[in-house]
């Protein structure tokens, strides 16, 4: 590899895995693109310059991620709220054409995840983000212009294949800024933003009930109005966000070598944009993706419940008036829910899944509740439909549990497409448990439901098990050196000289670090 002088950067010459009595030499394309700053450099980082790199970081990016996470929100949930501003009566749904509605935006973003992950390990993660809003914000305006069933099928599936890039996206630039305790908190921050959408997008709709135009409805000037908005963070996102520590615009030279230091820790590196068959082959031979991927499926089919939660209060008894503003306590209860078990998690060692078995007991009792209250209990009734939004957390901990699980770029990229496929497709399937035979009460919807989160509860437990099993295994295992001595090669001033990388930006799995352990 060469190096000028001047400037200590890799070219694109490649060299092949080689090996002496005391080193490995590996190509430029086999490490992190990290490992470029951190090359030789095994100096400690101070605490206090540490945090200031990371408050520094959480200044530019998370502001940026929460707005993006509650405007995509907002956005996917304008069917729901329009369903009460008259959507099903103006382009004539049935209620199966409108469970469809629900349903193409999933089947959509589970047909386009893998090819929106391979984008964002092969393009700046931040440029591919901004380009899919745009589309997106457009094609939300779009809605407005439908007439019937067809025109918003094909929005909606316009909708489901830009999405796919968002949750993806924020994955991994969550695990390249920050350690994996910070991980846990900053999914959370950013995921609870779903709540502040509901409450945001409850005024919203609110004040859309009080336009008055011939011709145009309350629900389209929803649609127009969060278009717009998504739309001026499409331009917002293009300029100001970064797409990696390594060239991230706020941070001076320096700042970024700290950036990446901070997160060795990890043992995950920051990105490699290189596509690595074997990696992928491991995740699809790796029992804890599978099984996050059952998790993220049955914890998803009652999200059914984002395009119903507004029919089934208004079936209680409330005026559409009423029942826009009472979905606004939806959003505080994924607020506190989610801002409160990131914070447990985060502060008790190995937690995660205890912490959320916890936050799944409050569904259960609001199952229950919602199936044997009598039908004249209407408030009784309500605070059980709330009941069942706590549970957000576990699905938001195991986000950022399976991010800290899992090493290797191609690998973490294939896992989180076959997570976030699971979660497609358990919202896909959820909308037709919610049949006209089965109203007023929906006995049956609300039992799979409840099923459902038992599954989840038990499935929480064989990850903590497989996990802590395979760290006990580990931990009896001699130790392993293979990775310890590892070098590019590079010329500086004409002399060739080998420059060793740690083993923390080899872009290794967890599988071929043996050093690496999994949080519980």
């Amino acid at each position: 590899m060469g190096l000028d002088t001047d400037s200590k950067s890799f070219d694109e010459k490649t060299f092949d895995e080689k090996k002496d009595a005391h080193h490995i030499a590996v190509s430029s394309q086999a490490v992190d693109t990290a490992a470029e700053l951190s090359l030789g450099d095994g100096a400690e980082i101070d605490p206090a310059e540490a945090l200031r790199i990371r408050k520094k970081i959480d200044f530019h990016i998370m502001p940026l991620m929460c707005i993006l996470y509650w405007i995509q929100f907002m956005d996917k949930t304008t069917l729901g709220s329009s369903a009460i501003l008259g959507i099903r009566e103006s382009t004539h749904l049935t209620t199966n054409q409108y469970n469809w509605l629900g349903t193409i935006f999933y089947l959509s973003y589970l047909v386009f995840e893998f090819p929106q992950n391979l984008a964002l390990q092969r393009f700046p993660v931040g440029k591919w983000m901004s380009a899919n809003i745009t589309v997106w914000a457009i094609a939300l305006c779009a809605h407005a212009a439908c007439k019937n069933f067809a025109g918003l099928f094909v929005v909606r599936l316009i909708l489901g294949m830009c999405e796919g890039s968002i949750t993806a996206g924020f994955l991994i630039v969550s695990s390249m800024f920050y350690t994996r305790t910070e991980q846990t908190l900053r999914v959370g921050y950013w995921f609870l933003m779903n709540g502040t959408a509901q409450i945001i997008s409850g005024f919203i709709s609110y004040g859309t009930l009080h336009i008055k135009t011939s011709g145009f409805e309350p629900w389209q000037w929803l649609m127009i109005i969060t278009g717009i908005i998504t739309l001026i963070v499409a331009v917002a996102f293009w300029f100001l966000f970064p797409d990696s520590p390594t060239n991230a615009w706020f941070l001076t030279k320096e700042e970024r070598v700290i950036a990446v230091q901070r997160i060795k820790v990890n043992q995950t590196g920051v990105e490699n944009k290189h596509f690595k068959k074997e990696q992928m082959y491991e995740a699809l031979l790796d029992p804890k993706t599978w099984l996050f991927a059952l998790f993220s499926l049955l914890d998803n089919i009652p999200n059914s419940l984002t395009n119903q939660r507004q029919i089934i209060v208004s079936s209680f008894g409330f005026t559409p008036l009423q029942t826009t503003l009472l979905g606004c306590v939806d959003g505080v209860v994924e607020i506190v829910t989610i801002w409160s078990g990131v914070q447990l998690a985060a502060r008790l060692p190995n937690s995660r899944a205890y912490v959320s078995l916890l936050y799944f007991i409050p569904n259960i009792l609001g199952v229950l509740l919602v199936n044997f209250l009598p039908w004249s209990k209407k408030i009784g009734l309500l605070f059980s439909v709330w009941l069942t939004g706590v549970g957000t957390t576990g699905f938001v901990l195991s986000l950022s549990w399976l991010s800290n699980t899992t090493a290797g770029h191609t690998k973490r990229v294939t896992v989180n497409a076959i997570m976030l496929g699971a979660y497609c497709v358990g919202n896909s399937v959820g909308p037709f448990m919610w049949q006209a035979k089965y109203k007023p009460r929906n006995h049956v919807p609300w039992i799979v439901i409840g099923v459902c989160y038992l599954a989840c509860m038990a499935l929480l437990i064989a990850i903590r098990w497989l996990l802590a099993r395979e760290n006990t295994e580990r931990d009896n295992e001699p130790a392993d050196t293979t990775h310890d001595v590892v070098y590019v090669e590079r010329t500086v001033d004409g002399v060739v000289e080998k420059v060793k990388v740690d083993k923390e930006f080899l872009d290794l799995t967890d599988f071929q670090n043996r050093e690496f352990r999994y949080v519980l």
